[in-house]
């Protein structure tokens, strides 16, 4: 992880184009990136047994790793060249396979297709314009299957300014609420200086049927 005290200056770009985080990725400036697997989500995949996971907007992806050594399926993305060269990378230093790091878009259909047991969050959601919120709940809900959970770490906090832009609880909860309920809601004990008291480790498992449909087996 690379957070110098002054932070270098990039050329203007919005936070929901690529080239926004191609330039911060190529600097190595990634002050979001904690470096290692966290505490919360290590402990998570452990009591569950292995199955499909999805990481959306998955950066330097340490993740991935720890995935696919509890024998996890896993599909991350994201739509920063850069990320992607950095994530496949880092998997190829570890010796383990790139092939599940995707350059592409979240709010793509195909990713509904066929939902997955386990989406991560982690510094996703406060990375999007505040523009992007609604459909990125209303694609959370349409990636996650019937059951599934949406876990990760969520900016619980009134700062706007961003990225990363904070999001109140209520708002949160308005987003989600309607396909999902909270299991799990705690403070995390090892934040990094960018979200130190600003971010709650979240459980949300999604219920309901998916477009009238059945809900999958499986």
């Amino acid at each position: 992880m690379n957070n110098p005290s002054t932070p270098p200056t990039f050329p203007k770009h919005d936070p929901g184009s690529p080239a926004f985080w191609d330039v911060r990725f190529q600097a190595n400036f990634t002050p979001w990136n904690r470096g290692r697997v966290p505490d919360n989500f290590r402990a998570h995949i452990l009591q569950r047994p292995a199955a499909r996971s999805f990481i959306p907007g998955c950066g330097n992806a340490h993740e991935v790793g720890y995935f696919l050594a509890l024998g996890w399926q896993v599909t991350a993305i994201d739509f920063s060249s850069a990320a992607v060269a950095q994530a496949k990378h880092l998997l190829e230093q570890n010796n383990l396979p790139n092939y599940c790091i995707v350059e592409a878009d979240f709010f793509d259909a195909k990713w509904s297709a066929k939902p997955f047991d386990l989406v991560y969050e982690s510094a996703f959601l406060c990375a999007l314009p505040l523009v992007l919120r609604r459909q990125w709940a209303d694609q959370m809900a349409a990636v996650t299957k019937i059951g599934g959970e949406l876990a990760g770490y969520f900016f619980v906090c009134a700062d706007k300014k961003g990225p990363p832009f904070g999001i109140s609880a209520s708002e949160l909860n308005n987003l989600l609420m309607a396909n999902f309920d909270l299991v799990e809601n705690r403070e995390p004990t090892d934040s990094i200086p960018v979200f130190v008291g600003r971010e709650r480790w979240m459980v949300w498992r999604r219920r309901g049927d998916r477009n009238g449909l059945p809900a999958q087996a499986g």
